[in-house]
């Protein structure tokens, strides 16, 4: 009976697409398995199904985590740390180039440590800085510029394999996390771009008078 049951709940993961209840099902057909194994006086089963359960648990609770996260984004909150557990850790020293402008984009990079320089417009990337997350968002999934490590430094990754993932895992809220981060950097780049304007603007400005000034001295 408790077999048949844990049968049931297991057809029923097959059949969902929400990850949530997908675990929940899958750690309640484990319970009824694990007890139909121990009844039935199955060592490997009950042991197999119980070590099963926190697995489940365990990953459960990252979801419910990252769903809540999401949700936090659409009240301002953009920090990156719900994301760590499911990134890996890569160290780059000195020189070496993390990518280049035009590459295929794979992944992207949250810095940990260290400092890394974004070539095309000289912005230097501190420590808590998201990179690469445009290249997840691009049509054609190139980078957008070129980042080198100007100071021995640790990031984390995470393809953009995974993060499809989790998008589908959390209700699709994730999305919107992203959209927040993107159009963050976005507008920053575009205050950037307005301020090199008009400090060019105001250097050209300062040019002409200065070779005004020669001109009318000559003729008075």
């Amino acid at each position: 009976m408790f077999a048949l049951v844990g049968a049931i709940f297991f057809v029923a993961t097959l059949l969902m697409q929400r990850m949530v209840p997908l675990r929940v099902a899958n750690m309640v057909g484990c319970a009824f398995f694990a007890t139909s194994g121990a009844l039935s006086g199955s060592v490997a089963t009950f042991l197999l199904y119980l070590l099963l359960l926190p697995v489940n648990a365990v990953r459960l609770r990252q979801l419910l985590r990252l769903v809540k996260k999401a949700r936090n984004a659409m009240q301002g909150d953009v920090s990156m740390e719900w994301l760590k557990p499911f990134m890996t850790e890569r160290r780059y020293r000195h020189g070496d180039r993390l990518f280049r402008k035009g590459d295929a984009a794979a992944e992207m990079f949250l810095t940990v440590t260290g400092k890394f320089l974004v070539k095309e417009i000289g912005v230097e990337l501190p420590p808590g800085r998201l990179m690469g997350e445009l290249g997840f968002l691009a049509p054609d999934n190139r980078r957008t510029g070129t980042v080198e490590c100007i100071e021995d430094g640790q990031v984390l990754t995470i393809t953009y394999e995974r993060l499809l993932e989790i998008y589908f895992q959390s209700d699709q809220q994730f999305g919107y996390y992203i959209l927040l981060l993107t159009s963050q950097r976005l507008l920053e780049n575009n205050e950037r771009l307005q301020g090199n304007i008009s400090r060019l603007e105001a250097t050209l400005a300062q040019e002409k008078a200065a070779r005004q000034t020669p001109a009318a001295d000559g003729t008075a």
